[in-house]
């Protein structure tokens, strides 16, 4: 965390209130505390994958990230309230594999840590805080959020209960008759602006983007369109033929999905969910289409609602995660720089499990495109 930075997170105004940056905390670490709070003893127990964390660990890592950007002005030589905390929750530190191996605190303990450092920060709201302090703050909140959020599609991935409730309902979405939505030739504004707020460092900054004319579905991709995709002759003569979602089963003739702990008949016109990168190439070139770009996908979603259709999921685009002109990393330098490998994928938009503060049109998600356990799922373009 020595890696030299720039100073422009000083610069992200207008900063929410202190009053909203308190209620915002409260609303996601009591999300957390709701999920880790009641865990039973097998439930502290994740296999070891790619795609999973043991959630103790998890738990333990969110607060040492909060406390050691708010609290500590991130250096290691202020001390922890909890022992040995920036060895055990150092993402940066602590290798993926090691998180199963290694001895943690007990769930009480790692409760109660995150109890000191919540606590510190909403004492610390309570009085004028700088601008630093808002950033570090909102980049602890947003950070949490995007942990609750993965917790949330830990547990889909292991077929448990929902650990909390949505933020949008869409038990009743059904994706309306796609239309394509024409976009003629433009120059558009890509990344985000100076004074809009807090961003994320990959977002720097504002530049022009010519975008040739280009036609993007209304509506995402439903299950009945994968379906047909799956089932076609095409798909299916292949050495290598596109599988179902692992949360999709088939009994006698019906096809059901798997939404957390419970099997649902397949609703075909639901978006589909839980598709990789690869697999959503796939279904483009079998249909003769392709995937939207991050900016064609932006433009989309910067038009008011009723001219396109929210999939209520993190969408693919074909863009690599890659840095703009002039990127300049902020003091979380593990944040984007590391990624910049050419293996992740550009994600738009937001899943119900995402809370509006994170849905930005600006906002860059990002990953590998093996994936498949997230909340998401993609719309297209016409060739």
């Amino acid at each position: 965390m020595s890696e030299s930075f720039s100073n422009d997170y000083l610069l992200y105004a207008p900063f929410p209130t202190a009053s909203t940056l308190a209620q915002w905390l409260q609303e996601s670490n009591g999300i957390t505390r709701q999920i880790l709070s009641n865990l039973a003893a097998e439930e502290q127990l994740v296999p070891q994958l790619d795609i999973l964390n043991p959630p103790l660990w998890e738990l333990g890592h969110l607060t040492w990230f909060h406390e050691f950007w708010v609290h500590r002005d991130g250096q290691e030589s202020r001390p922890s309230f909890m022992k040995n905390a920036d060895y055990l929750f150092n993402s940066s530190e602590m290798a993926h594999q090691d998180r199963w191996s290694t001895s943690m605190p007990s769930l009480d303990s790692l409760l109660e840590y995150n109890h000191s450092v919540i606590g510190s920060t909403q004492a610390l709201l309570s009085t004028p805080i700088d601008n630093k302090a808002a950033y570090f703050i909102q980049l602890a909140i947003l950070h949490q959020d995007m942990h609750n959020e993965a917790f949330a599609y830990m547990w889909q991935t292991m077929g448990r209960s929902r650990p909390f409730a949505p933020f949008t309902n869409t038990n009743k979405f059904e994706a309306k008759v796609q239309t394509w939505v024409h976009f003629p030739k433009s120059t558009i504004q890509a990344g985000s602006e100076q004074g809009s707020g807090f961003i994320f460092d990959n977002e720097k900054w504002a530049h022009p983007i010519d975008l040739p004319a280009f036609d993007i579905a209304s509506a995402p991709i439903t299950n009945g369109n994968y379906l047909e995709f799956l089932e076609s002759p095409e798909n299916r003569a292949q050495s290598t033929p596109v599988t179902p979602p692992l949360h999709w089963k088939k009994e006698g003739g019906d096809w059901l999905e798997r939404i957390f702990n419970e099997w649902l008949p397949l609703n075909l016109a639901a978006a589909v969910r839980h598709i990789s990168y690869f697999d959503a190439q796939r279904f483009c070139e079998h249909s003769q289409v392709r995937l939207p770009s991050e900016h064609e996908l932006s433009l989309l979603m910067s038009q008011k609602q009723g001219a396109w259709q929210s999939s209520n999921l993190w969408e693919w685009t074909c863009s690599t995660f890659a840095p703009f002109p002039g990127f300049s990393a902020d003091p979380y330098v593990e944040y984007s720089k590391p990624w910049f490998d050419g293996s992740y994928q550009v994600l738009k938009g937001g899943s119900s499990f995402t809370p509006d503060r994170l849905k930005r049109v600006a906002f860059r998600n990002f990953y590998q495109g093996q994936r498949s356990d997230h909340f998401c799922g993609f719309r297209t373009c016409l060739l």
